[in-house]
């Protein structure tokens, strides 16, 4: 069914809360002209497993230009930005760990991540969040935890796809992931901090968002708890979780010549030859470039793309998939970063 409130907020903090108790969400206060909003991270969930998360900090990707165009204040419209974690090419599934609501010591719990980024916007009056994720309210009641009228704003700030059976796969979708994106336009930096749970597959269709079954041990049944679907930091892939098997390593995006010559680089990190056939490069539009031959066990190939995909001079994203349809690896790149004609930008 996915979110029937999907929305991005474009707002100012200015208070926090740390998460606790049974349902523990990292609360944040934000103000959009003149109007109050609550931010809630769930930095637990709700079968009591740790959530994974990634802070990129500095944060580049081709939607903050969209970002910084968008007006204060709540979007819901059809034509706003969107999170696609997997299609967006946000992140790798790897490079997410999951850490404790609250541990003691420093830096090592989900509280504190959070904490580090709202209290550096907290104390930068021209720092701003972009919290996307469900909206909810007005309500006739205060808010539960600042008190401020009507009570409303932003929750379901996590991956919203990829859900097993059960109570959570009708909030299952593409293009409507939550996260939390944060600028500090006094130094010209980004930050974001993406959260999944431990349950959620990374491997997704691409209309509903239902998790894909590419074998291995399947999913739980409903009355038992889903396996953990995380994808360890030394990663090896396999036909189940094939990321990275072979990877995009750089693009010539912005040719000199004309007609341009758009080149994308290929490495097989794997110890064996890749049959390549209906493999296939994505571009931002979704258009396509067939691939075909092998690539050599540790070896590199350069792609000349072709129509109808192009490479955006003004950022984009490159995915590349296998004959199953099933995303191995993408990446992002800028409009600055494609801004030099004739420079091939290295991933």
């Amino acid at each position: 069914m996915a979110l029937k409130t999907y929305s991005v907020l474009k707002a100012r903090p200015i208070a926090m809360r740390f998460g606790s108790g049974q349902s523990p969400h990292y609360q944040i206060h934000v103000v959009a002209a003149d109007a109050d909003f609550r931010i809630a991270v769930n930095v637990e969930s709700s079968d009591g497993s740790e959530v994974e998360f990634l802070v990129r900090a500095p944060f580049r990707h081709p939607i903050t230009d969209q970002l910084e165009e968008l007006s204060i204040g709540l979007h819901a419209e059809a034509n706003k930005p969107t999170l696609d974690y997997i299609r967006g090419n946000l992140l790798e599934p790897q490079e997410m760990i999951p850490l404790p609501v609250s541990a003691p010591g420093p830096d090592n719990d989900l509280n504190e991540k959070l904490d580090q980024l709202v209290q550096r916007a907290l104390s930068n009056e021209n720092a701003l969040i972009y919290a996307f994720g469900a909206a909810w309210g007005p309500e006739k009641a205060a808010d539960n935890y600042f008190g401020f009228r009507p009570g409303r704003g932003i929750h379901d700030v996590h991956m919203n796809q990829g859900n097993p059976p059960g109570r959570f796969a009708r909030d299952n979708g593409v293009h409507q992931d939550g996260g939390l994106i944060f600028h500090y336009p006094d130094q010209r930096q980004w930050a974001a901090i993406f959260l999944k749970f431990q349950t959620q597959a990374w491997h997704t269709d691409d209309t509903t968002g239902n998790a894909l079954d590419l074998g291995g041990a399947g999913a739980a049944t409903p009355s038992a708890k889903p396996p953990s679907q995380s994808i360890p930091p030394n990663h090896v892939p396999t036909e189940q979780k094939p990321d990275g098997l072979v990877r995009i390593m750089a693009a010539l995006v912005n040719a000199v010549k004309t007609p341009e010559r758009e080149v994308v680089t290929l490495l097989n990190t794997s110890d064996r030859d890749i049959d390549l056939a209906n493999w296939q490069l994505v571009d931002k539009q979704n258009a396509r470039t067939k691939l075909s031959g092998k690539i050599a066990a540790g070896g590199t190939l350069a792609v000349v793309v072709q129509p109808p995909m192009a490479l955006s001079n003004q950022g984009g994203t490159i995915t590349l998939v296998d004959s199953r349809g099933v995303k191995i690896h993408g990446v992002s790149y800028t409009r600055a970063q494609a801004k030099t004609p004739g420079l091939t930008i290295p991933f």
